[in-house]
């Protein structure tokens, strides 16, 4: 029961917001600190959690609660989390292909990065690339009875089957 009074304390707040809007994310405000930011993609609560405490925030706290200035800091340094003192294993794009340089990519644009690694393979003509390009598995999946595009055989045959009137044709 504490807890519900709790809350029904801090949302009554006249500062905090039910709704907070971050690098393309809506994050509801009545999470934590660490649980909210780990709903942005490409952030995980390990992250989150770094970079909370490297900013000297308290991880327990609400984001709703937070101020401006904090949100715009908080975005800051999740777009360059190496500025702040994130070690570099913690990133997820350590040596950019393209540039060379240590990166993290949250948000939207990681979906406009995959792509354009993939394009890069496919340009190449890589295994990877060519797996790709046939929509085929690229991961070592087995692909003799899934991933299968098309009609499926036992539907053709069964359609045979009703136009011949019982007896079945191998299908072409």
């Amino acid at each position: 029961m504490p807890q519900n009074l709790d809350k029904a304390l801090w949302q009554k707040a006249p500062e905090f917001r039910n709704l907070i809007r971050m690098l393309g994310t809506s994050i509801d405000g009545t999470k934590t600190l660490a649980l909210g930011l780990s709903d942005i993609r490409g952030l995980n609560r390990r992250l989150a959690l770094a970079i909370i405490r490297l900013m000297g925030l308290e991880p327990a706290s609400r984001i709703g609660m937070l101020t401006d200035e904090q949100l715009e800091k908080i975005e800051k340094a999740i777009k360059d989390p190496l500025a702040l003192g994130v070690p570099v294993w913690m990133i997820n794009r350590p040596k950019d292909p393209r540039t060379g340089e240590n990166r993290h990519i949250s948000g939207n644009d990681i979906d406009l990065v995959n792509k354009m690694d993939v394009d890069r393979m496919k340009r190449l003509r890589s295994w990877k690339g060519l797996r790709h390009m046939y929509n085929l598995k690229v991961r070592g999946q087995h692909t003799r009875t899934t991933g299968r595009s098309g009609l499926v055989v036992g539907y053709l045959r069964q359609n045979l089957k009703k136009k011949s009137g019982g007896t079945e044709e191998p299908a072409k």
